[in-house]
């Protein structure tokens, strides 16, 4: 017998009938590949659609048995290529799992199983006047199983915080088929480890997430107060940024784009969008600030004078539709530069107060090896998102001679490789420089304690 003979006997002629075991082609060719663009060699063995925590069980005690490797999947919308199904594993599906078990308001929380998607779970969340407060920009896709196991963040973050934040507790199934619980439904908990931390942002390395129970938080009262500010150049606008974050202000959103993002998302949605805004198309960045709460209209007051004196052409509207039209400039970054050529998204952070030596570095880096670079950063919390932009099916080695700079220049600057999309497969090769061996050493030896088998998403983080 065989691990698929194994497997289909263990799930069932219900779940087999059902399509939770499949080796269709197309099903395995699609489970290769994520939103980075990242295809892994070879095919995988099957792909387990599972909808119930017995599938997922039945999955790893499968694969123990006959040391086969299986690679957790969600939605697919990774950036790093830590889901994509590798050659000979199982893919292990949840996304099938999309149940919200349980809302309590009295409690501000969410009981929910993996594969529900983000913004799925807020528009639950809203008629008790609650929100789940990580935010990536791929929300409408994204499902909270994969924010937890890439740490994921997105805009509102340097406010509200990333998703180890807002997670209270899990169910974890383990690479021998345990089923473990970690972590309290109550604010405050401190009884042993803290495993549920450590589960979020290990990319599937050390477990199977089949639930969790997440923190919501208050909706926020009032309408926000949006500032929209054209600067000459980047460095004033990150200078700009840095000074509102020094005022001890604290923007719900603080977006910046750099100069080759404005170029291409005012070619995108015409030049008459920015200078219907400003009145004026000229700008060689643009920073979107915006402000909740009750105190939203007098905090945007004072920032807006911070940017102002930065050198910013500032426009304050406390309108909603204006509001909007605002921040529409910031979400057309991704559809602009999909509209000029193939993009490498990438993701490095750096302290909030070296974001214009990080800028600086990405200019000199685009035109050393004549990649555009077009960047946006949250600059509410010094994470950038450095796009390469290229033609053809392959990344060009110039592209990772720039972003192989660039990485090691965020480090330098006292950053991070990755402040939320994950390691993956696209930049283990720079892990062990940031960690120092010692700590390399001392990850490799925890996930051995969790996976001894070196079974769940092998090739994935440290490789």
């Amino acid at each position: 017998m065989d691990v698929l003979e194994w497997l289909s006997a263990a799930l069932g002629d219900d779940a087999i009938a059902a399509g939770v075991l499949s080796t269709d082609r197309e099903a395995l060719d699609a489970a290769r590949t994520d939103r980075s663009g990242w295809i892994a060699d070879g095919s995988p063995l099957a792909v387990v659609n599972a909808t119930a925590v017995e599938h997922v069980q039945a999955t790893m005690r499968a694969a123990s048995e006959f040391r086969v490797p299986v690679v957790p999947r969600g939605a697919g919308t990774g950036l790093a290529g830590g889901a994509n199904g590798t050659d000979g594993a199982i893919v292990l599906s949840v996304a099938g799992m999309n149940r919200i078990l349980e809302i309590s308001a009295d409690d501000e929380l969410a009981v929910i199983e993996p594969g529900v998607i983000n913004a799925d779970l807020n528009d639950a969340l809203e008629p008790y006047g609650l929100f789940f407060a990580p935010d990536p920009a791929s929300k409408a896709i994204s499902t909270v199983g994969g924010n937890i196991a890439t740490n994921a963040g997105g805009l509102l973050c340097a406010k509200y915080g990333v998703t180890r934040e807002a997670v209270l507790a899990l169910d974890v199934v383990l690479a021998d088929g345990r089923l473990v619980s970690t972590g309290h439904r109550t604010v405050k908990g401190v009884t042993g480890y803290d495993i549920t931390a450590l589960f979020v942002g290990s990319e599937g390395t050390l477990g199977v997430i089949v639930g969790a129970t997440v923190r919501a938080i208050p909706i926020p009262a009032g309408e926000p107060t949006t500032i929209g500010a054209l600067f000459p150049d980047v460095r004033s606008a990150a200078a700009a940024s840095a000074r509102v974050t020094a005022s001890r202000l604290r923007p719900a959103v603080m977006e910046l784009l750099d100069a080759a993002s404005l170029d291409r998302i005012s070619a995108h949605l015409g030049a008459d969008t920015i200078a219907s805004a400003f009145g004026t198309t000229g700008g060689g960045s643009y920073l979107l600030v915006q402000f909740d709460g009750p105190s939203a209209a007098a905090d945007a007051a004072s920032a807006a004078e911070l940017i102002g004196a930065e050198g910013g052409t500032v426009r304050v509207s406390a309108d909603a539709d204006d509001g909007e039209r605002l921040l529409a400039i910031r979400r057309a970054f991704h559809p602009a530069l999909a509209a000029t050529g193939e993009v490498l998204i990438e993701d490095v952070s750096v302290p909030r107060s070296r974001m214009p030596e990080m800028f600086a570095a990405i200019e000199r880096i685009s035109e050393k090896y004549g990649v555009p670079i077009p960047t946006v950063a949250h600059a509410g919390d010094g994470n950038l998102h450095p796009n390469f932009v290229y033609s053809g099916a392959e990344v060009p080695p110039a592209v990772w001679d720039a972003a192989n700079e660039l990485f090691r220049t965020a480090m330098d600057l006292g950053g991070t490789l990755t402040g939320e999309h994950g390691v993956g497969v696209l930049k283990r090769r720079w892990l062990a420089d940031e960690l120092g061996p010692d700590s390399y050493d001392l990850q490799v030896k925890l996930k051995s304690v969790f996976d001894p088998l070196g079974i769940l998403n092998p090739g994935k983080v440290f490789g």
